[in-house]
């Protein structure tokens, strides 16, 4: 029988990156299958900042945080595998690629980001990810960033 992938509860991934809110785009990571693949869980909550003015009257969650919530997501698979917690380090986007938006994020949904590595590296990595609400692809994009773990006091 196969042992059940590592996940990140919201405490890890605090440890992990340095995102708090309202920046903190995801709340749980699942199935982190070493640094090939995760699942990335966001509650989108009415209560969101962004909600305020995009748009008022008719709540949706922007596309550029759903891709920022797949980078999340990718930083806390990589941290998790590589037993990155407690090391302060941040993470840069370098390049967005082939984003494409198809369906409305909502209060109330739960965004689904699967994300997937391209290549790997001590410093620059490239990840492929997309974001479901019920099956139903939202959003895509392939993205590069670059990790910056802070050096060591001598």
């Amino acid at each position: 029988m196969n042992a059940p992938l590592p996940s990140a509860d919201i405490d890890l991934i605090q440890r992990i990156i340095p995102h708090r809110y309202p920046f903190l785009l995801v709340d749980r990571v699942v199935d982190i299958n070493g640094t090939t693949s995760a699942t990335g869980l966001k509650n989108v909550s009415f209560n969101e900042p962004h909600f305020q003015g995009h748009f008022p009257g008719a709540p949706i969650m922007p596309g550029v945080t759903i891709i920022e919530a797949m980078a999340q997501t990718a930083a806390v698979m990589v941290g998790v595998t590589e037993d990155m917690a407690d090391q302060n380090f941040l993470i840069y986007f370098m390049a967005i690629d082939k984003c494409k938006f198809r369906r409305k994020v909502v209060p109330g949904d739960v965004l689904k980001l699967h994300v997937e590595t391209i290549r790997g590296g001590s410093k620059i990595w490239r990840f492929r990810g997309r974001g479901e609400v019920d099956g139903e692809l939202a959003a895509q994009a392939e993205f590069t960033a670059m990790i910056d773990i802070p050096e060591a006091d001598s």
